[in-house]
């Protein structure tokens, strides 16, 4: 039997393993932040007619430009924003990935603060570029003084900045993001795939006169949207032109281009269970935190909560009862998604048994 071993691969992928996340199809999934909600019925329908009106074109390629869905992304973002200063890929992911391609590479470094987005260094890896994660400040916070210190000593050719942070929930402040951008000479990316479950104003407020700052956005999250893989993002149209330099031909296909388009069209209706989701993660974490907890401020769908003597094992235990949270790098931590009411019902259930069973 072959193995990776046996195969000439690159030097700087032996050893590694492959991005992942555990699927738990049959039980309840709170570990990878999906809307749990799912896609109101009448979008579907909405999707469904979107969809067929393409289906008699199949056999030609995909509009490799995606005008019409630029325009309504555009148009669903606001702050004056036209179909020029949108971008859209499969995913937050390839969004990310062709901004490395066009912006980092040998030689050049994508700098970012952690704990944070674990695909980071994985993207950056596969696009060669080299990579660096800095700690963040007390509570995971980042104060602007310390981010332009950390810029000004490293000189990366891309900085991200994941505002609210995966995974620990915590929001960035405008003056911070301004203070990155003035910081570097490379790009500024703030990933934003989180935006809709936060009330703090979004960096594209500040992309007029930034033409090296890049917002990204994805629909898998309060959009309930994750199987299309829809990520986009919002930047001078000079980046946009970039974009076109490293992606591969007709990148979107009519299918998913037709699906975004519906949902985007239907955005009202599908975010329409976003301000549950926060009354849920308020209620989540005040009962957590009955238990002895320590759960960080969110400004996401989903919870930091540490204070575990065993992580792992109420993980286990978890697990065995049919239902998935997010192990982290953080000590002593495990990330919850907030799910529906049912669903955080069974999570605060079963928490307490978890935690009496290491005794």
């Amino acid at each position: 039997m072959t193995s990776l071993d046996d195969l000439p691969l690159r030097a700087d992928l032996r050893g590694s393993e492959p991005y992942g996340a555990p699927q738990l199809p049959d039980g309840i999934q709170l570990n990878v932040n999906e809307n749990s909600y799912g896609v109101p019925e009448s979008v579907q329908k909405k999707i469904l007619m979107e969809m067929e009106k393409s289906l008699a074109q199949l056999h030609r390629y995909p509009d490799r430009e995606f005008g019409e869905l630029r325009k309504l992304l555009a148009k669903f973002l606001g702050f004056g924003l036209d179909e020029t200063q949108i971008w859209a890929a499969n995913g937050s992911n390839e969004i990310l990935q062709q901004l490395h391609q066009a912006f980092g590479g040998p030689g050049r470094l994508a700098l970012s603060f952690g704990p944070t987005y674990s695909m980071y260094p994985v993207i950056a890896k596969g696009t060669l570029t080299d990579y660096k994660e800095l700690s963040r400040e007390n509570g995971f916070t980042l104060s602007a003084d310390y981010v332009v210190e950390q810029i000004k000593a490293e000189n990366p050719s891309i900085v991200i900045l994941c505002t609210p942070n995966n995974p620990t929930g915590t929001a960035i402040d405008l003056e911070v993001i301004e203070a990155a951008y003035d910081a570097t000479e490379g790009m500024l990316i703030v990933d934003e795939a989180y935006a809709e479950f936060s009330d703090a104003e979004s960096a594209i407020s500040l992309l007029e006169n930034r033409p090296r700052l890049v917002v990204s956005r994805t629909m898998s999250k309060a959009f309930a949207f994750a199987g299309v893989r829809l990520g986009y993002m919002a930047a001078d149209p000079a980046v946009i032109d970039a974009m076109r330099l490293v992606r591969l031909p007709y990148h979107l296909s009519s299918l998913t281009q037709a699906a975004s388009r519906a949902a985007v069209m239907e955005s009202e209706t599908m975010l329409s269970n976003v301000r549950e989701i926060s009354i849920q993660r308020e209620r989540v974490a005040s009962e957590l935190k009955a238990l002895g907890l320590e759960v960080y401020p969110s400004k996401s769908n989903f919870l930091l909560v540490s204070g575990f003597k065993e992580p792992r094992a109420v993980f286990d235990y978890l697990l065995n009862e049919g239902l998935i949270v997010r192990k982290t790098t953080i000590d002593s931590a495990l990330r919850i998604t907030i799910g529906t009411e049912l669903e955080n019902d069974r999570l605060l259930e079963l928490m307490p048994l978890a935690i009496a069973s290491l005794d």
